[in-house]
């Protein structure tokens, strides 16, 4: 008879004390705070998500609270989960975040979380609440910026920390890359395109050192300033200093025009309290007046001595070649690119200068675009932003409303006529949109 072998038996080995205590994972994110949805979700997979999260820095309430700022779910019946959460009520319902897991897949991957897209949304799917309820659906975050209103101040510095402090080895690769941070820094002087930074890179080149003792690399006149001015003008511009620019390009445009109309764009105008240059829109109430507005403008800042460098086009806007079905990144409309000298003593609280710098002045960057008066509310409102706000707007027109929108004209596709605004509120009108204020459109 066959006898199995005797196998010694082995005594398990006693666990230590401390491991029966539950750890306790390092808390990286305390702005967020999730709640996993149990329905169709089940116990033993939402006991291990929870477990996943906790052991990435997130926190996971066990019970839906006022606290929780991300409700998670796998639930795909808007209606089902929306009667539940219902009969749980928290009080800041209307705040909370409420997900489809492809949110928590997504932040568990990058290992933080990520920001919240349409596509992560199950609140949009919220039906009509039943008559007779008192409750309110989940606010519905707009796809469209310009139907969201974004201050210059962060409410989402947990993802700003993420941003600075955490690490991305795909971002990490194009940051070591030697061909990136070449074409970076060309492309930072003031008149050097990508197409030019490509070539000097081609060409062996790597650094200004390289390209300034290159006989055979000829600069224009705008990158021969570029590089003149290249420590002020790629140094930030302080909101004081725009102001003070401002007060100098009205006193330039009164002499000639006292009713003319002058407005700061750009970031300034949105709030900022930092840009890299100044943007201004100059025109006459009388229409075609505005053609002679730049040159008489630019002789003007030459008489004070402070015009470093200018670059004039003249304009080529012409409303029968209106509405252009392709954007251009650049309007038809006369402008001027140019660099001023500021004296400190022009500005309140002094220049916003390099460490060091005794020269009591500094050249800063001013644009001037000078449309004319019928079509001052478009590009005031092209020229003010933000980029990511005006992409969204003129998305907004093309496929919400059936229009096409850019610095020059709002076009109605429907009707085949061109719709007049004197006013940006006009032009929301037009579109349907709530009228943002300049602050609010930082998206």
């Amino acid at each position: 008879m066959f006898h199995a072998p005797i196998v010694p038996r082995v005594r398990k080995r006693s666990r230590p004390a401390e491991a029966d205590v539950p750890r306790r994972e390092e808390v990286k994110f305390e702005d967020v705070r999730l709640y996993l949805v149990e329905r169709k979700m089940g116990r033993s997979r939402r006991s291990f998500l929870t477990q996943l999260a906790r052991s990435k820095g997130f926190i996971v309430e066990d019970v839906l609270s006022d606290e929780v700022t991300h409700v998670v779910s796998e639930d795909s019946h808007a209606s089902s989960l929306w009667k539940w959460l219902k009969e749980c009520a928290p009080k800041n319902l209307k705040t909370v975040n409420v997900l489809d897991i492809s949110w928590f897949t997504d932040s568990m991957r990058e290992g933080r979380p990520v920001a919240v897209e349409t596509r992560h949304l199950i609140q949009d799917n919220f039906p009509t609440l039943p008559e007779g309820s008192t409750s309110t659906p989940v606010t519905t975050v707009s796809q469209y910026a310009c139907q969201r209103r974004t201050t210059t101040e962060n409410h989402n510095k947990i993802f700003t920390e993420v941003l600075q402090c955490g690490r991305s080895f795909e971002v990490e690769k194009l940051l070591s890359d030697e061909r990136y941070q070449t074409l970076k820094l060309f492309t930072s002087v003031f008149g050097v395109g990508p197409k030019t930074a490509e070539k000097w890179y081609r060409r062996g080149l790597r650094s200004f050192t390289d390209i300034l003792a290159d006989r055979s690399v000829h600069l224009n006149r705008m990158q021969q300033n570029g590089f003149l001015h290249y420590g002020d003008i790629t140094r930030a511009v302080s909101k004081a200093e725009a102001r003070s620019l401002r007060t100098i390009i009205d006193e330039a445009v009164r002499a000639i025009t006292p009713a003319a109309i002058l407005a700061l764009t750009g970031g300034f105008r949105r709030g900022k309290e930092f840009g890299h240059d100044v943007d201004f829109i100059v025109t006459t109430p009388e229409l075609g007046k505005e053609k002679s507005l730049l040159p008489n403008i630019i002789n003007g800042l030459k008489k004070q001595g402070i015009l470093l460098f200018c670059d004039y086009q003249a304009s080529t806007f012409d409303m029968a070649k209106l509405p252009s079905y392709r954007f251009e990144a650049m309007d038809h409309f006369a402008k001027c690119f140019l660099i001023l000298r500021l004296e400190a003593s022009q500005v309140e609280g002094g220049l916003h200068s390099a460490d060091g710098d005794s020269r009591g002045w500094r050249a800063v960057r001013v644009d001037l675009v000078s449309p004319p008066v019928d079509r001052y509310a478009f590009a005031l409102l092209g020229w003010t932003g933000s980029r990511q706000f005006e992409r969204d707007l003129r998305r907004f027109a093309r496929v919400k409303q059936q229009m096409i929108l850019d610095n020059h004209c709002l076009y109605d596709k429907t009707k085949k006529e061109f719709l007049a605004a004197t006013t940006e509120k006009d032009i929301f009108a037009h579109l349907g949109l709530e009228y943002i204020e300049p602050w609010q459109r930082n998206a």
